[in-house]
């Protein structure tokens, strides 16, 4: 099991250079990753809200071994090409560090996509999702991309720098007991089931994710466990990230702090 710090980039923590901060802190105590919301805006009483690309970038120039990223982006908020220049930019920053989590985002949580004129049909975010991710790790590859989409277009088109390992992890959300998630994480890196109950809905949602692949060898399960949760039941369920699930609404940096430096949970 790897342990990362995972946070909103809310009010405190709204700040890249606090966040560059905890991450070296993290990494010093001994965590494996640190991951960040990417959110537009948040629910009162939130205020403050950081760019995750941004904020990442401060990260990884302030440390050497964790493993960063967003988690998740909403892939269909953003340009398929746009995103293929930050993460592999992100990922040779970083020194090939980068995974990116993707995700549809969801409307009823701060109205991101309703209020800033986005697509919030999910059907039409999954088929924006999915093309996406065909453009970027077609991009990464290092060889021409042509794609004519239903939503996106990238005519003959190469993208150098390739990322360092020649691509990049992508871990896919979902909620637990949806399909379509899990069929999407299992063409790709790992899978990060959102608002876990239970050791044995994990389980679950491993077992699926086990048939569509055959195999989970080289791909990771990830789940997100208040600081205070016994991790070895969701161990023993699959997962092989367990993330620091902070709640929002009573979000103070004194407490991530005393998380980070207390370490993980070994």
């Amino acid at each position: 099991m790897r342990y990362a710090v995972w946070i909103p980039l809310f009010d405190e923590l709204a700040d890249p250079r606090v966040v560059a901060r905890l991450a070296a802190s993290a990494e010093e105590a001994g965590w494996d990753g640190l991951f960040v919301w990417d959110q537009l805006w948040w629910r009162p009483p939130i205020t403050a809200v950081a760019d995750p690309w941004i904020t990442l970038s401060a990260v990884a120039a302030a440390t050497e071994r964790l493993s960063l990223g967003p988690m998740v982006t909403p892939v269909a908020r953003r340009r398929p090409v746009k995103l293929l220049r930050e993460t592999t930019t992100l990922d040779v920053l970083s020194n090939g560090r980068l995974v990116l989590g993707v995700g549809l985002g969801g409307d009823r949580f701060a109205g991101e996509f309703s209020r800033s004129g986005d697509e919030v049909d999910d059907r039409v975010r999954a088929e924006q999702l999915d093309e996406c991710l065909e453009i970027l790790t077609a991009g990464w590859s290092g060889e021409t991309v042509d794609h004519r989409g239903r939503h996106y277009l990238v005519d003959s088109v190469r993208f150098e720098p390739r990322p360092v390992a020649g691509r990049v992890p992508i871990w896919g959300a979902g909620f637990p007991g949806k399909l379509k998630p899990v069929r999407r994480a299992a063409r790709y890196d790992g899978y990060f089931p959102v608002n876990l109950t239970s050791p044995e809905q994990l389980a679950a949602g491993v077992a699926a994710v086990e048939a569509e692949r055959g195999s989970l060898d080289g791909f990771d399960i990830v789940v997100a466990l208040s600081p205070s949760t016994d991790v070895r039941p969701y161990a023993a369920a699959g997962a092989t990230w367990c993330l620091t699930d902070f709640d929002p609404a009573e979000l103070r940096l004194a407490d991530v702090q005393a998380v980070v430096t207390g370490g993980p949970p070994r």
